[in-house]
């Protein structure tokens, strides 16, 4: 890397306050400084707890000690607004007490108008913030003045942002500030990364004449993985892992502090609500996710700091970075999907790098166990699963070229060159980038005719200016890639009386806002309904506009709200890894005799799937028949294998009545008799999974399906096509679809091959389908497909129809009534009925 290997001098004054604490700066740590006074980039691959975030300040604590700088020298990015709070709480201490002349600060959505329009006249020397606040500040005419004295950008946790849109948003922010401040060199920070070159290229692109050195720290204590071993009946199917509640909260009362991961939003407010049912002790126990309000949250990562706390349930919003020393075991409560996950998830616990890390791993169902199974393992082995860079999204694109406009007239040729200096979009070809000027000047071919969407204007200089002022305050109140449901904000008020279940007299007014939740659900609740949200039972009294009032309620059964957010597929390495396990019977020792003897007795009444095949059951039950596969691959790839299957066996007049996924297997159900047809050689196992089921089939799906206007309603949004926000209002979720609705269907049908259009296709074959992941399922079991004729139900199958008439139905049929209950499905399987 040609670093320096002479000694590397630290300032006095830091030099005594590593003294002071009994420190000495790591290795690491001197050797990103090194490489900055080398006017190179890094990438810093470290474990948790070796101490990144001071690695990637010292350089910035080092230059800023000797005083006299004045303006913006170093911005920091997070993909978390708490990880932010949380790194200014963590510098402020060392800056303090050290009486260095350094003002940090951080820019974040919550961050006031009045502060952000501070910030921007005079900045500190250190500003913390996220991909969208860095387009935001880009966008503003004046953000050559902010950022023409900046030396430095530090990318914490990376490998969470390059796989979205955001990273999209991110690295298109970085190619401006490299024209901006072409001084500036980015230090990027990641402790879970699979392929690290891929990531060094990812920062490298926007200085393409620079150096980035990849830095790596080795070392370290390994962590300590192990699964719950219960006493308790497992579940066949389901997320709640209700079973281990009481379990659970003897492992809170046994710890000192306790992080309880979950995959779901929803799952965390099951498991808060379970464990406050049980603390009888009346420990202090909290829930954190990224629907309660912003003071809830902070509130909570205040506690945690502090040390009030003897556990947090949480998801994914502290998955990152939150550096809380007292931590002393991570759950993981659900199948991890991933071993990068996991590892990043036991990195929150115990943060001292010569200690390993607790975790506990707490399976839903007896699927999940396998799952649990393959996750330590390849932690225990190190091995990395995160995703890849991928190319970039036009949406996100057509956002920031709206953006650039927005800061000041542009020359198409200029902003291109520059464009290509975004890793996400280095082989965007001259035409694609037309295509999304187009757009964003006038809405496409299509769509040029409405004045509404023409938003830039081509000058006499040859220049790209926004139309009007307004297009500016538009682009600002819409910006960002982060698409969820649309949300209501949920407001506590007092109740209001009921006669003879009718509810009477006026909601209150005020009353404070407890956080947001997805629209949706209140059209599934009546005046007087009871649910559970931000840990409390609260009845459901009524909307007004985008509020949902709320009022404190006592029930036994309160609905669990059905966040949509926050699901994570299984990776396709652990997916591999189960079918590994399932096809080793001499594994099955070491997993709980339950899951050990489903195993066993799945061997002796049908057949155990392959590592390298695929297996298809087919059997009778009550009036209908059944067709249940086993490829692993994830729920979202099944999902879209059983959507075309289903299409090809109406076809071939099987009479399909519908399907269920999950994360490990398919079931389909109909009418006809699919063992007999599969017999007599009328249906074959090979053309039904052929992978050309991906061309003609799926364009067909597509083209009548939902889903495409869904996509396209979220791309709608991101490139600016739609608005959410408006000032002064905000609209419904309602009004939203309706208006992408009508242009995707003038799009469709007078320009098809619209760049939004492509866009929607992208990402529903990427995301929403999992095109790729299915198509590589089929050629790995083209002509290994092994067919199990059964006269009942197999001991593998029962989870999948336990799930039956939980999903939505596609097929010519109606929906099946709820199978019944696993006991008595597995006496079925057994053949004691």
């Amino acid at each position: 890397m040609g670093l320096s290997h002479s000694p590397i001098e630290l300032p006095p004054i830091i030099e005594s306050w590593f003294a002071s604490r009994g420190w000495a700066p790591r290795a690491h740590q001197l050797e990103v400084l090194a490489s900055y006074r080398q006017e190179a980039g890094q990438l810093l691959i470290a474990p948790t707890g070796a101490g990144k975030t001071l690695a990637g300040f010292l350089p910035t604590l080092v230059e800023l000690a000797e005083g006299g700088f004045a303006g913006l020298h170093t911005l920091y990015i997070s993909p978390l607004k708490a990880l932010a709070v949380d790194v200014q709480r963590n510098l402020a201490t060392p800056i303090a007490e050290m009486g260095l002349p350094i003002s940090v600060e951080t820019r974040t959505g919550d961050t006031s108008a009045a502060k952000r329009a501070r910030q921007r006249a005079r900045p500190p020397h250190i500003l913390l913030t996220t991909p969208e606040q860095l387009a935001l500040l880009i966008s503003h005419p004046h953000a050559d003045l902010l950022f023409g004295t900046l030396r430095r950008v530090v990318l914490d946790e990376l490998h969470a942002l390059v796989t979205s849109k955001r990273g999209d948003l991110l690295a298109l922010g970085l190619a401006r500030l490299a024209r901006l401040a072409p001084a500036m060199r980015v230090t990027a920070l990641s402790a879970t990364v699979a392929r690290p070159d891929l990531l060094r290229d990812w920062i490298a692109q926007s200085r393409p004449e620079g150096r980035t050195d990849l830095l790596r720290m080795a070392g370290g204590a390994p962590p300590e993985l192990s699964i719950l071993e219960t006493g308790a009946h497992l579940p066949w199917a389901g997320h709640s892992a209700r079973y281990a509640h009481a379990e659970l909260y003897e492992i809170v009362r046994r710890h000192k502090t306790t992080l309880l991961f979950v995959n779901t939003r929803s799952q965390a407010e099951m498991l808060f609500q379970g464990l406050w049912d049980l603390n009888e002790d009346m420990l202090p126990i909290a829930l954190h996710h990224g629907s309660l309000a912003v003071e809830q949250r902070r509130k909570v990562e205040a506690a945690m700091a502090d040390g009030r706390l003897r556990a947090v349930v949480c998801t994914s919003t502290l998955d990152l970075g939150i550096d809380w020393g007292d931590v002393d075991l991570v759950v993981q409560v659900g199948a991890p999907k991933g071993s990068s996950r996991m590892l990043q998830r036991i990195g929150r616990a115990n943060h001292r790098l010569d200690e390993p890390s607790k975790a506990l791993l707490v399976p839903s169902n007896r699927f999940e166990v396998l799952e649990c199974e393959a996750a330590v393992e390849a932690v225990e082995e190190g091995h990395q699963d995160s995703e890849d860079p991928h190319p970039g999204a036009y949406d996100v694109l057509a956002q920031h070229v709206l953006g650039m406009a927005c800061a000041a007239p542009f020359a198409a040729d200029a902003l291109y060159g520059e464009i290509l200096r975004a890793w996400p979009y280095r082989d965007l070809p001259r035409g694609k980038f037309d295509q999304v000027l187009d757009f964003v000047a006038t809405g496409g071919y299509a769509l040029r005719a409405y004045e509404r969407y023409a938003r830039l204007r081509l000058t006499p200089e040859g220049l790209w200016r926004i139309a009007h002022p307004s297009v500016a305050q538009q682009y600002r109140l819409n910006i960002g890639t982060i698409i969820e449901e649309p949300m209501v904000r949920v407001r506590l008020v007092r109740g209001r009386g009921r006669k003879q279940g009718r509810t009477t007299g006026p909601i209150g007014a005020g009353g404070r806002v407890l956080g947001e939740m997805e629209e949706y659900f209140f059209g599934t609740l009546s005046p007087g309904d009871t649910f559970m949200f931000g840990g409390e039972i609260v009845a459901f009294e009524g909307m007004k506009d985008n509020e949902a009032f709320v009022s404190r309620a006592f029930s036994s059964d309160p609905k669990i709200p059905s966040y949509m957010g926050g699901k994570f597929p299984l990776s396709t390495y652990l997916a591999e890894r189960v079918r590994r396990i399932m096809d080793s019977p001499g594994q099955w020792e070491k997993l709980p005799d339950q899951v050990g003897d489903w195993l066993r007795l799945q061997r002796a009444l049908s057949v155990v799937p392959r590592r390298d095949s695929l297996l298809v059951e087919t059997f009778p039950r009550g009036a209908q028949n059944y067709l249940v596969c086993y490829p692993f691959e994830g729920r979202l790839a099944h999902q879209t294998l059983g959507m075309l299957l289903t299409r090809r066996l109406e076809r071939m007049r099987a009479r399909p009545l519908g399907f269920v996924a999950s994360e490990y297997a398919l079931g389909i159900w109909g009418l006809g008799d699919l063992s007999a047809l599969i017999r007599t050689g009328r249906l074959s196992l090979d053309e039904l999974f052929s992978e050309d089921m991906l061309g003609d089939d799926l364009e067909a799906w597509l083209d009548e399906s939902a889903l495409m206007k869904r996509t396209f309603r979220n791309c709608a949004i991101i490139a600016g096509l739609i608005e959410r926000r408006h000032p002064g209002r905000e609209k419904t979720g309602r009004q939203i679809t309706m208006s992408s609705d009508l242009i995707y269907d003038v799009l469709y049908q007078h320009e098809p091959d619209h760049i939004l259009i492509e866009a929607t296709r992208r990402d529903a074959a990427r995301g929403l389908l999992d095109i790729e992941r299915l198509g590589r399922m089929l050629a790995r079991v083209r002509a290994h497909i092994v067919h199990q004729p059964l006269a009942r139900v197999s001991p593998l199958a029962v989870p999948i129809l336990l799930d039956i008439g939980k999903e939505p139905i596609f097929g010519e049929g109606r929906e099946s009534a709820m199978a019944e209950a696993a006991d008595e499905l597995l006496r079925e399987a057994a053949g004691n009925p």
